[in-house]
């Protein structure tokens, strides 16, 4: 059965019948279910077997819906949203009552964004209310980039994969809280911390939470491929240690050659992290194809998106 359709109207219909469709953004595909019916953000946590105390983001399609959903913006979260949306920044704001405990694993807080898709813009405008959306695949995978990623994933189980194409920016968004109404950078993600730093100073980073995390993609372990994953300094030199292994190699903007390389994936002979960035996840699918016993992956130069990158390919690896 192809699950993967164009069709608006249906999607609506799925998702006021309380089941889940998958979204396209323009970070990565979501799983996306009306916040509130309970019955709908329990089929997310159970399709995606992620556990109820990693909270969910909430997406709307006007910043007048923010009020709706939050009790308080700061002036520098106001900013942000006036500069970054509809697109990959996420918000952690106090909360709405009317905003269930599900969607934010009991915490007073919600992380709410504008996905910056004209297919799921249009979606949020005829659905009339809002969608919790993780990304659609089984949780700790790689997330999805593609459509046909997510049928992969949930072939018989999603009622339907709303097409949109290629995600544009191809890793998720970025998230920033507040604390005593100062920004804290709570996940790395499509638009850069200097980015975020431009508009609003300096922002704290804490990134990595195991227990009770404040938003989602602060987990140790995620984004991960089946294949054993490892991120090093030197990928020619890693890989001669591994001479009878078959091995995929990830790397940004350069080519390697070792008799035992079966693959070689370079993100961008540009040097241009954006691009890199637009295509990790659908390289990392990729690879996984090949039935390899190991991904090396050379670490990315860490600025801009390339901080984003390694917090990725960091939380992917084999320890």
């Amino acid at each position: 059965m192809n699950i993967v359709s164009k069709d608006i109207a249906k999607a609506v219909e799925i998702l006021s019948n309380e089941n889940l469709v998958s979204i396209p953004t323009e970070t990565v595909y979501g799983l996306a279910g009306n916040i509130y019916s309970e019955k709908a953000i329990k089929k997310i946590f159970a399709m995606k077997e992620r556990p109820f105390f990693n909270p969910l983001i909430v997406h709307i399609h006007s910043p007048a819906q923010l009020t709706n959903i939050v009790s308080y913006i700061p002036a520098k979260a106001q900013l942000l949203a006036d500069t970054f949306w509809p697109g990959s920044l996420t918000l952690v704001l106090k909360k709405k009552s009317i905003i269930p405990d599900l969607v934010t694993a009991g915490k007073d807080t919600v992380a709410v964004r504008i996905p910056n898709h004209p297919v799921t813009l249009e979606l949020l405008r005829q659905t009339g209310f809002p969608l919790a959306a993780p990304s659609a695949n089984p949780f700790g995978c790689i997330s999805p980039t593609q459509s046909l990623h997510v049928s992969n994933y949930f072939e018989g189980k999603l009622s339907m994969v709303l097409e949109g194409g290629s995600c544009q920016n191809g890793i998720e968004s970025t998230i920033i809280g507040f604390e005593n109404d100062e920004p804290v950078l709570y996940r790395l993600g499509s638009i850069s911390l200097e980015e975020i730093e431009k508009v609003i100073g300096k922002v704290s980073v804490k990134n990595k939470k195991e227990k009770s995390p404040n938003a989602p993609g602060m987990l140790s372990r995620h984004y991960a491929p089946q294949t054993t994953t490892y991120l090093v300094d030197d990928a020619a030199t890693f890989i001669k240690d591994f001479p009878n292994q078959k091995i995929g190699v990830l790397i940004f903007n350069k080519k390697i050659d070792a008799p035992n390389i079966v693959v070689m994936e370079t993100l961008s002979l540009q040097d241009n992290l954006k691009e890199a960035t637009s295509k990790l996840y659908a390289t990392l699918h990729h690879l996984d194809t090949f039935e390899l016993d190991m991904i090396v992956a050379e670490r990315f130069p860490d600025v801009g998106l390339g901080k984003s990158i390694n917090d990725r390919l960091n939380r992917a690896t084999k320890k």
